[in-house]
């Protein structure tokens, strides 16, 4: 493409990044593009030139915003609409604004995260990618050279929209939107009911490069797992053989200097829990039973309950019901957060898009059957019945709120068959694989059928997630909101804006619970926009329009 000044003139180097489809001109005291795509448009197409800027760091100049050294302070109008049904059954629509005040530490901690299942495939492979960036680790493929990075983390590498400049859109890194601890300074621990170093465990899982894996064993030979809570009764049978450091009774931290522990569990998936009033019905209900060494207190729940009364975050990155009605109780309490269940990262992820693209299409899905092999421990673990049936459970549910929301598409009950499959096999290891056929109706009695085929490399999908999962619940940590002049306190503990990361949302007892993952995204990112005095993100772009 040509080089020639741009339309709008020359560009100030601002910590900007701009990027066009057609040319950009380095004289022009514009820094250089991270990427340039040469574009020629067809015939009839608009020539001009489309651009996009990425702004590195801002900040929000408004009546409405303040900065402090410590905090930032926004005062907020919330608009939504009420609905209303009249005596003669009519409904009204009455649109209202609702005044917030958000206030946001600004002081980012030291952050440790301790990791339940810390020499599994996630735990080895996360504690791997953190010392490869760290470190600057670089390593030779088939391919070529390869360089760290944190590809798949929503925190640092996604960006958000924040407004436009002289025509072009501006976008800043996720990151960017409110103080956030960046990944390389995680300090990361945790607990494994098996007693292998991390250099060993981390040769066990197979997931990364063998080139890397070596680079990389002078820094994890000396990390040896905590000794873990082991009960076979909650887990497969065939983990047995890993058993080999274990302790009894409640998890506690090790001491690292620092400000912010979140604890996430990304151990084995463990059978669903009986919910029996008189056990773990109430906050007295489980606290009485775990006295009382109650066989049917999950190792999960155990963690967690530790968690709460420490004052610890705790994350459950699996889908067993670790957070029994008791524990929320407890949770809610003391105001503790908690946030799960099970990490969306490939063949869910990909649903919880296809369902909402094809019913807000009007095209009606009668038929989803999803089928998974996998040969890692996870695969292992979820080849016994009781627990992948807490697998299915959590993949099952992603589509339900999208069904309901059209009743045009449903009537009241229906729902489409749903069919979630999954296989063990060893020789495929960490590279999972998900097959999905989704069957539709469509106009006029006619079908669609998708099928799709996901290679899914199960540990380098989740590593990033559970970076987010823990980066975004030691910031929530630090939102504090008030409503109306109320006094300000913190988020709900039941931590609903993790949403997008997880298969079955944990939200608050009366929350919808929303599946749809662009609307997860967008509660996220307009919470977070919220909190610098800035509007949602409505994509209308009405100052084009007019």
């Amino acid at each position: 493409a040509a080089k020639t000044e741009s339309p709008s003139g020359p560009r100030p180097d601002n910590n900007l990044t701009w990027r066009s489809m057609h040319d950009y001109d380095p004289t022009k005291n514009m820094q250089k593009p991270e990427r340039v795509v040469d574009a020629v448009p067809p015939k009839g197409c608009c020539t001009c030139s489309i651009m996009m800027v990425l702004v590195k760091d801002f900040k929000v100049v408004s009546p409405n915003v303040e900065y402090s050294e410590d905090a930032i302070t926004s005062n907020y109008d919330y608009q939504t609409t009420e609905v209303k049904m009249t005596a003669d059954g009519a409904w009204e629509l009455h649109p209202k604004t609702v005044a917030y005040k958000f206030k946001t530490d600004r002081r980012v901690p030291k952050l440790g995260v301790m990791l339940v299942g810390l020499g599994g495939n996630n735990g080895t492979t996360v504690t791997a990618g953190i010392l490869a960036n760290k470190h600057g680790i670089t390593w030779m493929t088939k391919d070529g050279l390869r360089k760290p990075n944190y590809y798949g983390s929503l925190t640092h590498a996604a960006t958000c929209r924040v407004g436009n400049y002289q025509g072009e859109e501006v976008h800043v890194p996720f990151s960017s939107l409110l103080p956030m601890v960046h990944p390389n300074d995680i300090v990361v621990g945790g607990w494994d009911i098996s007693s292998l170093n991390l250099a060993d465990a981390m040769e066990r899982a197979r997931v990364l490069d063998f080139e890397l894996q070596k680079q990389l064993v002078p820094y994890m030979r000396g990390t040896m797992p905590l000794p873990g809570i082991y009960d076979p009764d909650f887990i497969a049978a065939n983990q047995v053989g890993r058993a080999d450091n274990l302790i009894k009774g409640q998890p506690r931290g090790a001491a690292h200097s620092l400000d912010s522990v979140v604890v996430l569990w990304t151990a084995n998936t463990e059978r669903y829990a009986e919910v029996l009033e008189g056990l773990n019905d109430t906050a007295a209900n489980l606290l009485a039973a775990v006295e009382r060494d109650e066989a049917e207190i999950a190792p999960s729940t155990l963690y967690a309950l530790a968690c709460v009364q420490e004052g610890v975050p705790f994350v459950n990155g699996s889908p067993q019901n670790t957070f029994v009605p008791g524990l929320i109780e407890l949770a809610t309490e003391a105001g503790v957060l908690i946030g799960g269940d099970d990490f969306k990262s490939g063949q869910t992820k990909m649903k919880s898009v296809l369902v909402d693209y094809l019913v807000g299409a009007g095209i009606k899905p009668v038929s989803i059957v999803s089928y998974n092999h996998l040969g890692n421990n996870d695969g292992m673990n979820l080849s016994a019945p009781a627990t992948f049936r807490s697998k299915e459970i959590s993949k099952s549910n992603v589509v339900d709120d999208m069904v309901l929301s059209n009743e045009l598409l449903y009537a009241p009950g229906e729902h489409p068959d749903h069919v979630v499959v999954i296989k063990y096999v060893p020789y495929v290891a960490d590279s999972k694989r998900a097959l999905d056929e989704y069957v539709s109706e469509i106009f006029m009695g006619g079908r669609n059928t998708i099928a799709m085929h996901n290679t899914c490399e199960d540990s380098l999908l989740a590593a990033p997630i559970i970076l987010d999962l823990v980066i975004l619940a030691e910031l929530l940590t630090r939102i504090r909101l008030a409503r109306d002049g109320e006094e300000l306190a913190g988020l709900h503990p039941v931590a609903v804006l993790l949403s997008y990361l997880t298969k079955a949302p944990l939200v608050p007892q009366g929350t919808p619970v929303v599946n749809a993952l662009a609307k997860q995204r967008a509660m996220l990112e307009n919470v977070f926009r919220a909190c610098v005095g800035l509007a949602p993100e409505n994509n209308m772009m009405l100052e084009f329009k007019a």
